[in-house]
């Protein structure tokens, strides 16, 4: 342990420690713009100076030394600092009005409590143009300040390497890699980059008017559905605790808006492991193109069709939840109700930015001729449009979803947490092998934040190895195993593999709120901790759930004898399943 002391007071921590952390644990608060919990320190806005023995430096990438002493404010520091910020927004548009991040931006708050004047400063550099070729996420280099946030996750965290630094001094910029557009780049769509960034640099492609005019437009009937980790994170936006679990609210909410039906990405979840665990079951059973991967993820997919099209076999061909209940909402819901499935049009609400580029795949689109889905909206995009209906959200009454596509499980639950899927589909593939239902439910081996977890499941006498990763850039050590195995000869060291892009799954995906947990001591964004609370919200669901195995979800069963027939057969695959092409990295 080492000992100093911090604006006169002692304290002891690790050695090893920041004296930006070292600060934080005694509640003072020193100001940041590049430092994140998620990304190593950078030292690159200069915001976070302190003195140490009468030197200034910076705070984030200095560890604490015995008997230091360090003052965090006082006049030189406080000028130095609104001095630094000036500079940094002498770089920056001024149009909050405007900006997508306004009221959650790290820079606007800084600016606000140091009070620093913009009308002061003098715009010195012009702007870039800004870059939407995606369609999922935006690039604003006129709103960048060069913390190098998303460099860091895109390129360290991610593996991707979709951004990087473009020219020196106060011409630098960040650019999709080798100046490209970030529709030409290796851009997975994933919006860590979103999630991290402090400003309005990069943010979600906003379609919101678009499902307005769906909603106004009387010839359309308008389904919308959310998604699993929706339902513990837009509470954020309203005030609520992390973690709290609003899913009837939210179904109220979607009604007020305007939509027709109001259904649950859950039951897709649902009818996903029933899909996926028979196709996995007869894999298995014939050794055939394992190990398995899991396909909900639509940044994973993309991954694995620029980095590992060799793989492509081995990921399973079921669509993701919200595809599959687009699917049926145009076949079998507007079949029901003798509807027009040319106007019947699906919005889905989701945690993620990567959605948005998923339902524009050629392949995604099912045997009605129709696109599954026709607009995501993220979560940050519902809490606009909730806002802008004037709807007091804390208010409304808890409501039921619509039938036939709401009715849901535990198991499709935790869909949204890193582990739920697998826990899930072994919970349906284990009562397929066996006919019986499993004891124990839940996998421990395989819960948590750890980056990749591996285990081995008894299914009747049968060991079943399983791995889970979360965190795209993680997935590299699976595949090593993999290939390292196969060129020795050895058996394969995992049967099946769920791999979600998002550090902790889709509980922070690219869309999720950007709360700040309290003024100035932890960075607008997700942490570990706001991941943990909201995974408890979902666990806990499924934990409470009448029904916890999704192949005694009523719904599903009567869906097959009414409609698909078997799981895995031909209309199923028809509607429910899809292909996978191998990508370029670069365009």
């Amino acid at each position: 342990m080492v000992k100093l002391k911090i604006d006169n007071m002692e304290v002891e921590v690790e050695a090893g420690t920041s004296i930006l952390e070292a600060a934080r644990k005694v509640q003072i608060n020193i100001p940041t713009l590049c430092k994140h919990p998620d990304v190593d320190p950078s030292a690159g806005c200069g915001m976070c100076i302190v003195k140490v023995n009468g030197r200034i430096i910076r705070s984030c990438c200095t560890p604490v030394g015995e008997g230091m002493e360090v003052i965090t404010n006082d006049d030189e520091l406080f000028e130095t600092r609104k001095t630094v910020l000036e500079l940094i927004l002498s770089n920056h548009p001024n149009d909050c009005l405007k900006c997508a991040r306004s009221g959650q931006c790290e820079l606007q708050d800084m600016a606000m409590h140091m009070g620093v004047d913009r009308d002061e400063i003098q715009k010195i550099v012009e702007d870039d143009e800004l870059d939407d070729s995606t369609q999922s996420i935006v690039l604003d280099p006129s709103k960048c300040i060069v913390c190098g946030r998303c460099v860091d996750i895109c390129q360290n965290e991610q593996n991707v390497w979709a951004l990087s630094y473009l020219n020196r001094g106060l011409a630098t910029k960040i650019t999709g890699a080798n100046d490209t557009k970030l529709a030409d780049s290796p851009c997975i769509k994933c919006g860590q980059c979103a999630v991290h960034c402090p400003t309005g640099a990069i943010v979600e492609y906003d379609e919101t008017q678009k499902v307005w005019d769906m909603i106004k437009n009387p010839e359309t009937v308008t389904v919308v559905q959310i998604a699993p980790a929706v339902r513990v994170a837009l509470g954020e936006e309203f005030g609520y605790e992390f973690g709290a679990n609003l899913t009837e609210k939210i179904y109220a909410a979607l009604r007020r808006l305007g939509f027709n039906k109001v259904f649950d990405t859950n039951f897709g979840a649902d009818l996903t492991i029933i899909e996926e665990a028979s196709e996995f079951v007869k894999r298995f059973t014939n050794n055939d193109n394992l190990p398995m991967f899991t396909s909900c993820c639509p940044a994973w997919v993309d991954y694995i069709e620029k980095y590992y099209p060799e793989n492509l076999p081995n990921l399973s061909s079921c669509k993701s939840p919200h595809q599959m209940v687009g699917a049926l909402a145009k076949t079998y819901y507007a079949q029901k109700m003798g509807l027009d499935a040319s106007k019947v049009k699906v919005v889905s609400i989701m945690p993620c930015t990567a959605k948005k580029w998923e339902v524009r795949r050629h392949e995604t689109m099912s045997s009605s001729g129709y696109q599954d889905v026709d607009v995501v909206l993220t979560t940050r995009e519902l809490a606009k449009m909730i806002r802008q209906a004037g709807i007091n959200f804390k208010a409304l009454k808890d409501e039921p979803a619509d039938s036939p596509l709401g009715e849901y499980s535990g198991a499709a639950t935790i869909f949204g947490v890193t582990g739920g899927v697998m826990t899930a589909a072994l919970r349906t593939a284990y009562f397929y092998i066996t006919g019986k239902e499993l004891g124990q439910l839940n996998f421990e081996a395989i819960e948590g934040l750890e980056a990749v977890k591996v285990a081995e499941v008894d299914i009747n006498g049968t060991k079943v190895r399983i791995a889970v990763v979360n965190g795209v850039g993680n997935v590299e050590e699976v595949m090593d195993n993999i290939r390292a195995a196969q060129e020795a000869g050895e058996e394969l060291p995992y049967h099946f593999i769920e791999v979600m892009a998002c550090p902790g799954g889709c509980i922070s995906g690219g869309g999720q709120p950007k709360v700040m947990m309290q003024h100035m001591e932890k960075p607008w964004g997700i942490t570990d901790e706001v991941r943990k609370l909201r995974s408890k919200g979902l666990n806990t669901e499924d934990t409470q759930a009448k029904n916890r195995l999704s192949h005694h979800n009523e719904s599903i069963k009567k869906l097959y004898d009414e409609f698909l027939g078997e799981a895995g057969g031909h209309k199923s695959h028809e509607l429910l399943h899809t292909k996978y092409r191998q990508r370029d990295v670069y365009k």
